[in-house]
């Protein structure tokens, strides 16, 4: 009997692409409004900030197949009624308002949808505990 291995190691998510047809526009709502911190960019067109240790690529789609919406990010927050106050004034464009999803034994998980410059659907999501 062979001993069989399971899985390539994989141990996090390392970079997430996300599509920007105006990158230097894209890169400036992830860095001024969003407050990530940009770690380098790259011809042709590419940007990269850090989220938490995952890296985020801003990419101009090179091939109609790749021209689509990204799939949703969910940042984490730990006061989503203040990031959301933030976001609104700068004039970020929301699905909704902050919102209870579901409760938890120990905290209530919180959710709001926004859209970044470049139309991609992203959430700010919030872990709140309970008194």
């Amino acid at each position: 009997m062979s001993s069989v291995t399971v899985g390539v190691g994989i141990s996090r998510l390392g970079q997430i692409q996300i599509r920007a047809h105006d990158v230097e526009r894209a890169a400036a709502f992830y860095e001024n409004v969003l407050g990530l911190k940009l770690l380098f960019k790259a011809p042709p067109g590419l940007a990269f900030f850090d989220c938490g240790g995952v890296r985020l690529m801003l990419d101009h789609p090179a091939k109609p197949e790749f021209d689509h919406d990204a799939s949703i990010l969910y940042f984490s927050v730990p006061d989503i009624q203040g990031a959301y106050g933030k976001l609104k004034a700068e004039n970020v464009r929301f699905e909704d308002d902050p919102h209870m999803i579901a409760r938890m034994p120990d905290h209530d998980l919180w959710m709001t949808f926004f859209r970044d410059s470049e139309g991609n659907l992203l959430a700010l999501m919030s872990e709140v505990k309970r008194a």
